[in-house]
């Protein structure tokens, strides 16, 4: 086996590792030693690919960005993009231990020297910037300001991910984000363009999940 291919094995070890933990018991609760242990590592191999627990925490949480890569091949995004991509993180909640623990770290954001901030900041710039697509093809009502919705939508998501969590494991979070999206696209968008979009997602994206 090539170095490289043996080193990128043993940083997946490490990430998928931290990643475990830290869906299990957050930053703080999670060990450097435990994280060694679980992955097969040692320390050597270990600080080989990270500085730090905040430097393995902050590659996990570009984990949950990856739900975004099916973007690049979109030409036009806009309203349904939005649907899909939180549609697609919920299936990447349910399916990916290192999605779940990114979003655990984001929300423990307290626990880190640095605020891990930015990753809102990055979902709420990419939601605004379908927003104002949809809003120029009349997809959204005239008086909704996009930004203001982008905000909303996150911060919607974010709470109903965690009560998803505490009340059934997110085994129904789907269906939960398939009702916000029922109860938000019957407040923002002209009747007439009501049937032009799908709550539960279309396979634009979540497919890619």
């Amino acid at each position: 086996m090539a170095r490289q291919e043996r080193a990128e094995q043993t940083r997946n070890a490490i990430l998928e590792a931290a990643a475990s933990r830290f869906d299990a018991v957050g930053f703080l609760g999670a060990s450097l030693s435990d994280i060694l242990a679980e992955a097969g590592v040692t320390k050597g191999a270990l600080y080989f690919h990270f500085k730090s627990k905040e430097d393995l925490a902050d590659a996990l949480i570009d984990e949950q960005f990856t739900v975004w890569d099916p973007l690049a091949e979109i030409d036009d995004p806009g309203l349904q993009t939005v649907i899909d991509l939180t549609q697609g993180m919920a299936a990447s909640l349910q399916s990916d231990v290192r999605v779940r623990a990114s979003i655990r770290l984001v929300i423990e954001q307290g626990s880190f020297i640095a605020p891990a901030g930015d990753a809102y900041k990055r979902w709420i710039d990419t939601i605004h910037g379908c927003l104002l697509a949809a809003k120029a093809a009349g997809d959204l009502r005239k008086e909704i300001n996009a930004h203001d919705l982008a905000m909303f939508i996150q911060a919607s998501f974010t709470g109903i991910q965690l009560s998803s969590q505490v009340l059934t494991g997110r085994t129904d979070l789907i269906e939960r984000v398939t009702f916000m999206w029922t109860t938000i696209l019957s407040s923002v968008v002209p009747p007439r363009r009501l049937h032009r979009f799908v709550p539960e997602g279309t396979q634009r994206v979540t497919a890619a999940v």
